[in-house]
């Protein structure tokens, strides 16, 4: 999806989202887990800001990317956090970037039976979607229609 080797050529935007997360899993990573497998799939950087001059993206040194990966599978099995957990183990990696480790975890699209992935334990409060480099709050009528989908209705 990404050439991770040349990130300071990507930007933020429907597919790609970067969280510096140097204070530990930022918060905000579940909306975006819920809009990107409600959408089309994306990728979430964790160890990585955004310059402010030109919104380019470059890696942080993160003090512990795989206490953080621990710490994301343990909440992503968590149901009180997400609804479902549509990851695999490959899904989600450690790379160098600029000599600094980064936390890669590619977020496929969600199957329309899985739909709507949503946080918080009501899909109609925790369901997002992805536009631009936004994570939106799904409507009462687009959760509908993601659960009639996923009956195949």
């Amino acid at each position: 999806m990404i050439d991770i080797s040349h990130l300071e050529q990507y930007k933020e935007n429907h597919r790609i989202e970067a969280k510096e997360a140097m204070g530990g899993l930022p918060r905000s990573i579940w909306e975006t887990y819920s809009a990107f497998a409600n959408t089309s799939g994306g990728v979430i950087l964790l160890g990585v800001t955004e310059r402010k001059k030109d919104k380019s993206l470059q890696p942080v040194d993160l003090p512990d990317p795989h206490r953080l990966i621990a710490q994301f599978w343990e909440l992503v099995n968590d149901k009180r956090v997400v609804n479902i957990n549509i990851l695999e183990k490959s899904d989600i990696t450690v790379e160098k970037v600029q000599g600094k480790e980064i936390v890669v975890i590619a977020v496929p699209e969600a199957r329309r039976s899985q739909k709507p992935v949503y946080i918080g334990g009501n899909p109609f409060t925790g369901a997002y979607y992805r536009d631009g480099e936004a994570d939106i709050r799904c409507s009462e009528a687009r959760v509908q229609r993601m659960l009639r989908a996923a009956k195949g209705e």
